[in-house]
């Protein structure tokens, strides 16, 4: 192994507890605690009584989510419901791209990884979620399912958020 895969390998084990304490307590569960309120690229978590509209999106073992392309308006709070009418977990993960992609990286290596984030919603079979969101930032985001091979499967969907 070369000196830079080794450094890498090595980096990337050190990491590890802290990646999995990153993610929270329980394994696709619902938020425990309170709402972290943490600035995003994409937004913040959003407060219920500024929700301005419900959008719902179906989730399914097609690797799709219906419908694929979002628009809202630059200080808008969403309320999502999310429903997963399949036989397999789904979930819902808003980001950038890029941040998408290291996310999904990250579950492949580490499939049973744990996580619990504001702009997260997992979703059992047949079951349904919510998650309240305020995008505060003009710009293109994504969402997708970050379980293992339903990101490569194509499960991402794109989120405008354009001025008032």
């Amino acid at each position: 192994m070369t000196k830079p895969a080794l450094a890498l390998t090595l980096a990337g084990l050190l990491a590890l507890p802290f990646v999995a304490a990153a993610h929270g307590d329980s394994h696709h569960g619902g938020h425990n605690g309170p709402v972290v309120m943490e600035q995003k690229p994409w937004g913040i978590a959003g407060q219920a009584k500024a929700v301005k509209r419900t959008i719902e999106v179906k989730m399914t073992d097609d690797m799709r989510f219906t419908p694929r392309e979002i628009e809202v308006r630059q200080g808008e709070t969403i309320r999502f419901i999310h429903h997963n009418s399949g036989k397999v977990m789904h979930e819902f993960v808003l980001g950038t791209r890029k941040e998408l992609e290291e996310h999904a990286e990250l579950m492949k290596k580490f499939p049973d990884m744990e996580h619990d984030e504001p702009y997260m919603a997992h979703v059992a079979p047949g079951k349904t979620a919510e998650m309240i969101w305020h995008f505060n930032r003009v710009g293109e985001f994504e969402f997708a399912c970050l379980l293992p091979g339903h990101f490569e499967a194509g499960m991402i969907g794109k989120i405008r958020v354009v001025r008032r």
